[in-house]
């Protein structure tokens, strides 16, 4: 039969109080111990049953709310006024864990230490911080009934871009829908920005996208180029991952100036621009002839980007076979 949330509450409440029975035990009995110690040392002694809560040990100030970096060193202190040959016991209240009691250590967690220092704060250390340390930890006084006092270790990681599903370098061809995608793990959460390397607009004008995913619908030329990924949640340092977006488009040619006019003799530069991803193989052309470097031709090719080119051919010395 299935379990209700309410049952399965109370089995957490029941566990959590055996926990905490238990510890009061652990904690009755040392106690129970020291004092059976001090009778022997003066049987005369008559003890009283009745303690006034003004004699009772009291906390001295609240266990101060951590946020700590994953991997450094978090410090939890306890300060009790008072104690007298009352016990102390740190326990994990998530986890029902007794972590430490008087200044010996009972988790097998070798990052942790307890300390007593300056007879009223008992110090616990751990080094290394985990995120599983993450939660609730509370100081235990084995008066009866039981006084205690809980402070919460928050551990923040800084972003970490997933492989998976962030998006690896796109070949598309020109006119496709195309879906980039980040994805960033941290605490707290990251928020994820999306930009172009060369800060060009990324759409409608802005620079930068606050989404975790980019769509381009009917992708051109100018699409083409690499954009950032940038993870970052205030937790040093901001990661990034860079995206090439490679668009393939057949080859296009276009002339200012179709029609142009020199005297013989005259020196004269041809110009015309060619687009194509990937690169095309370009060259100027008379009569089925192709035009190479000498001492009438100069031909010349500018790379303008990654898919633009502007060619040019320097006729020297115009004589009457180079008009066509």
């Amino acid at each position: 039969m299935a379990r209700t949330p309410y049952q399965a509450n109370m089995d957490f409440f029941q566990c959590t109080t055996l926990a905490l029975i238990f510890v009061a035990l652990l904690l009755n009995g040392l106690h129970a111990s020291t004092a059976a110690q001090g009778d022997e040392d003066d049987p005369a002694e008559e003890t009283n049953s009745y303690i006034l809560d003004k004699d009772l040990p009291k906390f001295g100030e609240p266990i101060q709310n951590l946020t700590v970096p994953v991997g450094r060193e978090a410090v939890l202190t306890c300060v009790i006024n008072n104690l007298q040959t009352y016990k102390v016991a740190w326990l994990r209240v998530d986890t029902q864990t007794i972590l430490t009691i008087q200044t010996h250590v009972i988790t097998k967690n070798h990052r942790m230490t307890i300390a007593h220092v300056e007879g009223r704060a008992w110090v616990l250390r751990i080094r290394d911080v985990k995120e599983s340390d993450k939660g609730w930890y509370m100081c235990q006084v084995n008066t009866d009934p039981m006084r205690n006092q809980i402070g919460y270790l928050n551990v923040v990681v800084p972003p970490n871009i997933l492989d998976y599903p962030t998006s690896t370098d796109m070949v598309v061809r020109e006119g496709s829908n195309v879906t980039l995608k980040c994805a960033a793990s941290g605490s707290p959460t990251p928020s994820i920005m999306w930009r172009r390397e060369s800060n060009e607009p990324i759409s409608a004008g802005a620079t930068s996208l606050n989404s975790s995913t980019f769509s381009i619908s009917r992708v051109n030329r100018l699409h083409m180029g690499a954009y950032l990924c940038i993870a970052s949640n205030g937790i040093p340092p901001s990661v990034s991952k860079r995206v090439m977006l490679i668009v393939h488009f057949p080859p296009m040619i276009w002339i200012q100036d179709q029609l142009v006019g020199a005297a013989l003799g005259q020196r004269l530069t041809l110009e015309c621009q060619s687009e194509a991803y990937p690169r095309s193989i370009n060259y100027w052309m008379k009569n089925d002839t192709i035009i190479t470097q000498g001492k009438h031709f100069e031909p010349s090719i500018k790379e303008i980007n990654s898919y633009k080119v502007v060619m040019k051919l320097t006729i020297k010395d115009i004589d009457i076979g180079d008009f066509g």
